[in-house]
């Protein structure tokens, strides 16, 4: 059974309307938490059920987490202040599996950006950074600090390269050898990305967002299909991924 800690918050910034960076202290659970792993937090107010939230970045005693307000619990929690104490379960999950020495693109749409921060700060990448348009466009920075090489990119162009993350990955790609791929973001960027990846053959792992009951394994809430077959066809994404091989998952 995973552990659960109460944890101080820190620091809060919203970083625009509706989206939220959290850092909360726990050395613990930092020193123990891999790139691509999740928390399960308990929001608090009325919401009984934890929230699976992906960690972004961790330092020797923090861990630092973003989130949108998408219904009550994240509405919750985003109430929170400094100096509050939240309850989190974690780390939890497989996360991304990382190659010392190997050139790869890091790629993620919206929210989805989130979990790449620690991967692309631990990793020679390319970082290929999606959002709808330039108000929606967060941790710009961050990510120059961690990669030498960050492309934004916005969907009716009002910011940074003028289309979807995909098409400027697709660009790097034929100019560039890859040996592998991580993805983060909405299911038909999943969807494109391992379509690219698979067409190239160019491993890839694609990070799953599913709703999640106990994040621990133990429900059924989570699942999703895999080129398995019988019993092994459907697998929880909280204790199997939420990270998997591009060529595991039907999508």
């Amino acid at each position: 059974m995973k552990k659960t800690y109460n944890c101080k918050l820190i620091r809060k910034e919203e970083l625009c309307p509706g989206i939220f960076d959290f850092e909360i202290e726990c050395p613990e659970m930092a020193q123990a938490a891999k790139t691509g792993q999740f928390l399960h937090i308990t929001c608090g107010g009325s919401t009984f059920l934890r929230r699976p939230i992906s960690i972004c970045d961790t330092t020797d005693t923090t861990l630092r987490f973003c989130f949108q307000v998408k219904g009550e619990g994240t509405k919750e929690l985003s109430l929170r202040e400094v100096g509050d104490m939240i309850d989190v379960m974690g780390p939890l999950g497989h996360g991304f599996e990382t190659v010392p020495g190997e050139k790869t693109v890091v790629i993620g749409g919206g929210i989805g950006t989130f979990p790449l921060l620690k991967l692309a700060r631990e990793t020679d990448s390319a970082v290929f950074l999606g959002f709808r348009t330039k108000e929606l466009v967060v941790m710009e920075d961050d990510f120059k600090a961690a990669s030498g090489n960050v492309t934004v990119c916005t969907d009716d162009g009002t910011y940074g390269y003028n289309g979807f993350a995909i098409a400027a990955m697709g660009e790097y790609l034929l100019e560039n050898k890859v040996d592998r791929i991580f993805c983060c973001g909405p299911t038909p960027m999943l969807k494109a990305v391992k379509q690219i990846a698979e067409y190239r053959d160019i491993p890839c792992q694609l990070s799953l967002e599913q709703r999640m009951g106990c994040g621990i394994g133990a429900c059924l809430t989570c699942v999703c299909e895999t080129k398995d077959e019988g019993m092994g066809k459907y697998k929880q994404v909280c204790s199997c991924g939420p990270v998997f091989d591009s060529k595991e998952v039907v999508l």
